[in-house]
């Protein structure tokens, strides 16, 4: 199943009966996958993600935090009557499929779901299964959608974990506008953001805990939980993807906004960007002001310049020249690019910095 199909499929349950729990458990090629109201520019380390071209970057409709999906990753979801949605029933689940693999987890009151006095709190409906020394193997995020609401989580069972800290890791700091008291004076790249931050933990596989644990063991715990909870008899669907699959016209529409710039990038929230450059001519920092993956501003200041007056000029214009260009993909501005001086080597260094 592609990162694409396996999003689309989702909009399945949007079209049927609220009444009836679902379950759908599935995996995923590999792919880069970060929340609803995220800053993709904050989560994702796009320069190593261009040197894997056969791993995409998607924007999926729920909330939660940026992941990875590959083939050693396992997915679930499970969708429920809105009246009769409890994460805490939901979460059990879950832990108790682990412990039939004869992994000693448990959920605590608050629902974290933790290894003996090992815990993690609930952040902005995301959880995480602590298994040992605060590393994760499952993280969590819910969505309410008309009468059904839905809990999906992901389960690292053999996921390249090197990928993982390649893909998701950037050295922007953030600031979220919610925290102010974790802004700082000191002089640094920082990136603040409106969207919602991922709570970044260290993370492992199941199968250091149990070697023998498969897709299939976890999907068939899950599968036996999932029928006792809610007294299900019913067999289980394979889905398999078909032609006919992906004409069905709202499969087909949401495939082709997936990937689409507006989805993909215009969903952004509001951020700034202020980020520092030494030339040979003087220091200069740029505050780049975004917002729906649009520049709305961007400011030039330069320090202890050695430029005379038509150069420093040439870059404070560069900063209005830049207003309205998509973040990450800045066009026409060819005549600047191949010219001379330090208008050049401001945009080369803007053009590096918001690069997609």
């Amino acid at each position: 199943m592609s990162s694409f199909e396996f999003l689309s499929l989702h909009r399945l349950f949007r079209h049927k009966t609220p009444e009836e729990p679902l379950l759908l458990i599935y995996r995923d090629d590999p792919c880069v996958i970060v929340g609803r109201n995220q800053n993709p520019w904050k989560e994702v380390n796009f320069k190593a993600l261009r040197d894997r071209p056969e791993i995409p970057f998607i924007r999926r409709r729920s909330g939660g935090g940026t992941v990875y999906h590959d083939l050693g990753n396992t997915n679930f979801s499970i969708h429920l009557p809105r009246e009769k949605f409890d994460r805490h029933v939901t979460a059990q689940i879950v832990l108790r499929a682990v412990r039939s693999l004869g992994i000693d987890a448990l959920v605590n009151d608050r629902n974290d779901i933790c290894v003996g006095e090992e815990k993690m709190s609930s952040v902005i409906f995301s959880l995480y299964l602590r298994l040992f020394q605060n590393r994760y193997v499952s993280g969590s995020a819910y969505k309410i959608v008309n009468k059904r609401a839905y809990h999906h989580g992901t389960m690292l069972i053999s996921t390249k974990l090197d990928t993982l800290g390649d893909l998701l890791r950037t050295n922007k700091v953030a600031k979220f506008l919610h925290h102010p008291e974790r802004a700082s004076n000191k002089a640094q790249d920082t990136m603040v953001t409106k969207g919602v931050a991922s709570v970044r933990s260290p993370v492992c596989n199941l199968r250091q805990f149990s070697p023998d644990i498969t897709h299939d063991s976890f999907t068939n715990a899950v599968v036996d939980e999932f029928r006792k909870e809610y007294n299900i008899s019913t067999p289980v669907q394979i889905v398999n993807e078909t032609d006919d699959l992906k004409r069905i016209d709202y499969i087909r529409k949401g495939m082709d906004e997936l990937p689409s710039w507006d989805w993909a990038y215009g969903q952004t929230p509001e951020f700034t960007y202020t980020v520092q450059r030494a030339f040979e001519w003087g220091n200069i920092t740029a505050e780049i002001r975004s917002k729906h993956g649009i520049i709305n501003q961007c400011n030039f200041n330069v320090t202890e310049l050695s430029l005379n007056e038509v150069d420093r000029q040439a870059v404070v214009d560069l900063g209005r020249l830049l207003e309205g260009q998509q973040y990450g993909y800045l066009e026409g501005l060819s005549d600047i690019q191949d010219g001379p001086g330090p208008q050049r080597d401001v945009l080369k260094w803007m053009d590096r910095i918001v690069y997609i």
